[in-house]
């Protein structure tokens, strides 16, 4: 809940007795839950190699392992997948969807892919040679891999603080533009296609980038030519923390706001498995003509005609209706609010976790919650094992294991910050479903002194984090 909200109620409280805060939306389905015993769950980690993503979602209780294509979709969603039109060529539900985009977010020319993976590929692919230098506010693993296979190098350049899990500021997703400034200066700006912008920096703990952050970026960038690409896929989320922390922006609503921060990038990629609330489908837009050209032609090579990318029309109906739905205030202050709530309970407790609270999870600092085991034991893992054998609740590891290895040493990348990520899925869990998983990470923090890490016995080549296995020691 944002400090306005609370107090609100609290004037309200005063005033006229408690007032309570609920979800903008009432529940008209129900998928019923499975309750394991300790020796299930022991026996699932033992089955999936202590790796939270290999766990079969029958086996688990309340699954906070993303938000990604987890949201309950609305009955006008709903409504949509029936007017589907199917036609290879030309839907109609694909100029919905490219009216929507245009609307709120503004850029001119539109590609619908398969997921926001698929959008991340298509970019690196056109924009990018061998050589070519990307800074960015912080990695996200399948990006910086993307960028890293067509011959790029990805740099950090978000400011320091970022890095730290404990310290506040209330743009932690900020890129530091004296960094920028140096490593255009270090390999000239015709060696950087584009600046990777990340709207809200899901590894630095869903932190918001201010208004006035990507104007200057996009003030450094347009005399020399370099391009301002933003990944769009919480942006929703960040102009809600626009709205609220930053001057001038408190009176303006979230599209308005999604609106003006778009229009000082050239184009964006989207995992609309996020904000814009389906289960499937991503897109792709810039303003550059020739740029979108290279784009239409090479999505039918990899994902599909240009006009449907991956996607049936019945998914690309309901991605226009959720495109709509995400931007209603309303909607946000819930999203953000019951992340808050959660994280407000386990800062209480004292618990430690990635201060302020992001927008779309709250994340357990695994450094600080298993003090005594080094990084090479994998702690964000361990947490995300733990809290699973606990209660059944299914969170993931951001940390050493996501970095990855570096290419040319071979050995382990090791952030800064070794997270634990609990994910809250849109428009899906109740408070009180927060309330379980509060009370469940207290018990791990308990009893943390008692874990001893993983070590890991399966290491893929590429994003291991997806299919590692690891045994407790």
């Amino acid at each position: 809940m944002s400090p306005e909200m609370s107090s609100n109620l609290h004037t309200m409280g005063q005033q006229h007795g408690r007032r309570s805060w609920a979800e903008p939306w009432k529940i008209k389905m129900v998928e019923p839950l499975k309750v394991t015993t300790r020796e299930q769950r022991l026996a699932a980690l033992d089955e999936s190699g202590w790796n939270t993503f290999l766990i079969k979602s029958q086996d688990v209780y309340i699954d906070l392992l993303t938000d990604s294509g987890t949201s309950a979709m609305s009955d006008r969603q709903w409504a949509g997948i029936m007017l589907g039109d199917e036609a290879y060529a030309g839907s109609v539900n694909f100029y919905h969807l490219e009216a929507a985009i245009q609307r709120y977010y503004g850029y001119r020319h539109i590609v619908p892919t398969h997921q926001g993976r698929g959008a991340e590929h298509l970019i690196s692919q056109v924009l990018i040679k061998p050589g070519h230098h990307i800074p960015g506010n912080m990695y996200f693993t399948t990006t910086r891999e993307h960028q890293e296979m067509a011959g790029g190098t990805f740099h950090d350049v978000i400011i320091d603080i970022a890095h730290d899990s404990q310290a506040y500021h209330p743009f932690k997703g900020n890129i530091d533009v004296d960094k920028l400034k140096a490593l255009i200066a270090e390999v000239g700006a015709d060696k950087i296609p584009y600046v990777s912008l990340a709207g809200t920096v899901n590894m630095a703990g869903g932190q918001p980038v201010s208004m006035a952050n990507v104007r200057e970026i996009r003030e450094v960038c347009e005399p020399l030519g370099i391009r301002v690409m933003l990944d769009a896929t919480r942006m929703v989320e960040n102009a809600l923390f626009i709205q609220e922390r930053e001057e001038g922006y408190a009176d303006k609503s979230i599209a308005e706001i999604l609106f003006e921060f778009c229009s000082y990038t050239d184009g964006a990629w989207m995992s609309a498995k996020k904000d814009n609330l389906v289960n499937i489908g991503g897109w792709l837009a810039v303003n550059d003509w020739d740029t979108f050209e290279e784009l239409r032609n090479l999505v039918v090579v990899f994902e599909g005609l240009h006009t449907y990318g991956g996607l049936a029309g019945r998914d690309m109906e309901a991605l226009a209706i959720g495109i709509e739905e995400a931007v209603q205030d309303e909607h946000v202050r819930s999203r953000v609010g019951q992340v808050r709530y959660l994280g407000e309970l386990l800062e209480q407790w004292n618990i430690p976790v990635v201060k302020p609270i992001g927008g779309h999870a709250v994340f357990l600092d695994a450094r600080a919650f298993y003090p005594h085991l080094p990084q090479d034991l994998f702690p964000g893992q361990t947490l995300a094992a733990q809290l699973y054998l606990d209660s059944g609740i299914r969170s993931m590891e951001r940390g050493i294991v996501s970095a990855g290895r570096d290419h040319v040493t071979g050995d382990h990348k090791r952030p800064k910050l070794e997270l634990t990520r609990l994910t809250i899925p849109r428009r899906v869990y109740t408070q009180a479903h927060m309330d379980v998983v509060a009370e469940s990470v207290k018990a791990c923090y308990d009893a943390a002194s008692e874990v001893k890490g993983l070590e890991m016995v399966y290491e893929p080549k590429y994003l291991r984090f997806f299919q590692a296995r690891f045994r407790p020691l």
